[in-house]
């Protein structure tokens, strides 16, 4: 790459990884995996800089290589191997803040892998559902029944024991 192609690649990498890594870490609940996931997804973006900043796209193609290497990483792990639970003192040391709530997380990590990238997407990255849409390669009407069906089972999880529960109005 030419020298100012490597210093504005450099100076993507510095601005965007922070944000990068929190979605990769949000999406596999494992800082270690998250790291690995950046990499891969700097080295791919690297490879295409040239392209990709003359579209002024860096950003959503960034994304969605993260998002492409995460879901690679869900359809190659064993399905024996144990979901991982954050930590919320590594979530405070590795993505700069501590998460709401332990358990609000440890549930988002109990949902399917697209309906986990659209809650991530949508309000971590705070995407719209068309910008959504786009990096996972998604209809826009799939993005909304994927976060109204992710919101719906996380309320259930996350519903208090004792709490009475609404009926569903039948139709």
């Amino acid at each position: 790459m030419r020298q100012q192609a490597e210093e504005e690649f450099s100076a993507f990498v510095h601005a965007r990884s922070a944000s990068l890594f929190r979605t990769a870490y949000l999406l596999t609940g494992d800082h270690q995996r998250a790291g690995e996931l950046l990499r891969n997804t700097l080295v791919k973006v690297y490879r295409r800089w040239p392209r990709v900043s003359a579209r002024d796209q860096p950003d959503s193609f960034a994304r969605r290589v993260l998002v492409n290497e995460v879901a690679s990483h869900w359809r190659r792990r064993p399905s024996a191997e144990p979901r991982t639970r954050l930590r919320d003192s590594d979530a405070r040391v590795k993505t700069g803040y501590a998460l709401d709530s332990r358990a609000v997380w440890d549930a988002v990590l109990t949902l399917p892998p697209r309906q986990r990238a659209v809650l991530v997407l949508r309000f971590h990255e705070d995407l719209t559902d068309a910008e959504t849409a786009e990096v996972l390669g998604i209809a826009v009407g799939s993005v909304a029944s994927h976060t109204r069906a992710a919101t719906q089972r996380l309320a259930g999880l996350l519903a208090a024991p004792n709490a009475p529960r609404r009926r569903e109005r039948a139709t």
